[in-house]
């Protein structure tokens, strides 16, 4: 009995089953490029990785929104980076309480080894309180950046960011 890889025509159906098997993965990837998936903040004491993100938002100058921040890591040579930034840019003219700090993964290594970030652009979204709500990473659009003020709640655009509390 011949084996249905030494024949011609079964070869061809085995290149044809693995093309569609790559070409659905790369389907599956770039439908979730963009899109912010929502995390559970911790309320107890902020870890390690949101500490070292407020740091660096609060070193490049930039404060919180109250309602939300998308705190961008790009790369220097990186096309969807800058469109990104500019529907980030576009969104934070539109809604009030929201900012976009843009940080260069280069320069922060600590902050993206500690936020496992594997590609740019990677966006964390933020709540008024400065605790990570959600993040994405790829290319963003501007449905996916209005979307992702979904993954804050109503409750914390009512409370001060930590960088515009005032303390007695």
């Amino acid at each position: 009995m011949t084996s249905l890889l030494t024949t011609s025509g079964g070869r061809a159906v085995l290149l044809a089953v693995l093309l569609g098997i790559v070409s659905a993965a790369w389907w599956v990837r770039a439908q979730r490029s963009g899109t912010v998936r929502s995390v559970r903040p911790a309320r107890d004491s902020a870890p390690l990785a949101d500490q070292l993100l407020l740091d660096a938002v609060q070193a490049a100058g930039a404060t919180l929104g109250r309602r939300a921040t998308f705190v961008q890591l790009s790369s220097e040579v990186c096309t969807p980076c800058r469109r990104t930034a500019a529907v980030l840019g576009r969104l934070v003219d539109d809604a009030p309480g929201v900012a976009h700090v843009e940080l260069d993964a280069a320069q922060h290594p600590d902050l993206v080894r500690t936020l496992r970030v594997l590609r740019t652009p990677t966006v964390i979204v933020l709540d008024g309180a400065g605790l990570e709500r959600g993040r994405s990473s790829g290319a963003m659009t501007p449905t996916q950046a209005v979307a992702a003020l979904d993954v804050v709640p109503e409750f914390e655009a009512q409370r001060p960011a930590r960088s515009e509390t005032r303390r007695a």
